[in-house]
């Protein structure tokens, strides 16, 4: 819509009117009359244009549409400083199969006692609770019913195993003064089921006796004691990449052909302590969360 301009009309100045009566020969002549009221009466100054009524709207219009135009752009700046990289698109990390793990912290440790790899602990004695050395679920994951994180029976353990290699494992068990027995499981979306148990034993030296045990080789590429319904073996070689001082780190996987689902699992000896962890899913068990729970599990001993 145009708005049409008025035409401004332009005032005069006032009319010059004679100060008084006509005058006479003998007072100022009517050119001096008029010349002192002109000198008396102020003068009038023309006002200025006014600016055309269309180029105040026109400036008007510009300047909210850069102001509205400015508070947007800096309002998405700032709202995409505040997330986080993976929640702007074309800027997410696409996900490598990690599981979401809580922060880990080492537990508390009686008072006095050291950590199992430091000085002042020659036996290489873990004094803290066990059952707080477990692993923590990872998000998202639901806890298995009998594996809560606490204590659990030799049985429960060697349940693990074939029915041909309990027999042998138990009786060394019983000979390795084995304290107790911490366990934890669980079942990730994807369908993996883990489960980790630590065994600690009155000394390293038991712990290592019962770890040769169950390492012991049936044939030269893996060890005789294998998970139920486990019956060839491969070697995995991640153990060099995991870098934890003074622990052993054992891993194996189902050699094909396996069954409905693939077994992983891995042995690490940390001083009077042997740790377990097995992970199993229909179709195959994946490499990056095996990994990253040994790992995990590595550190925690360590």
């Amino acid at each position: 819509m145009t708005v049409t301009e008025q035409p401004t009309e332009q005032p005069t100045g006032p009319e010059t009117t004679p100060a008084g009566p006509e005058t006479t020969a003998t007072g100022p002549t009517a050119d001096a009359v008029e010349s002192t009221a002109a000198a008396a009466e102020p003068a009038v100054a023309e006002p200025a244009p006014r600016r055309p009524r269309r180029v105040l709207w026109a400036v008007a219009r510009w300047t909210a549409a850069v102001v509205v135009c400015g508070g947007v752009g800096a309002g998405a700046a700032m709202g995409i400083t505040a997330l986080d990289r993976n929640d702007v698109p074309g800027l997410a990390t696409e996900s490598d199969g990690r599981w979401d793990y809580p922060e880990l912290r080492l537990p508390a440790l009686p008072v006095d006692r050291p950590r199992p790899f430091t000085d002042g602990n020659e036996g290489e004695i873990h004094y803290a609770d066990l059952r707080e050395l477990l692993l923590p679920a990872p998000a998202g994951a639901t806890p298995d019913p009998k594996l809560k994180g606490g204590f659990v029976s030799t049985d429960a353990y060697l349940s693990l195993y074939a029915k041909e290699s309990r027999g042998e494992l138990k009786e060394h068990l019983a000979d390795s003064t084995l304290r107790h027995i911490a366990a934890r499981g669980w079942t990730t979306p994807d369908g993996t089921r883990t489960s980790i148990h630590l065994l600690r034993f009155s000394s390293v030296a038991y712990a290592e006796a019962f770890k040769d045990v169950s390492l012991q080789a049936a044939a030269a590429d893996g060890p005789k004691a294998l998970p139920d319904g486990v019956e060839g073996v491969v070697m995995e070689n991640f153990a060099d990449d995991v870098d934890v001082a003074d622990t052993s780190l054992y891993a194996y996987a189902e050699k094909k052909p396996y069954g409905p689902e693939r077994v992983r699992w891995a042995y690490i000896q940390a001083g009077d302590t042997l740790a377990l962890i097995t992970q199993a899913r229909e179709g195959e068990a994946l490499v990056v969360p095996f990994q990253q729970t040994v790992t995990l599990q590595n550190q925690l001993l360590g």
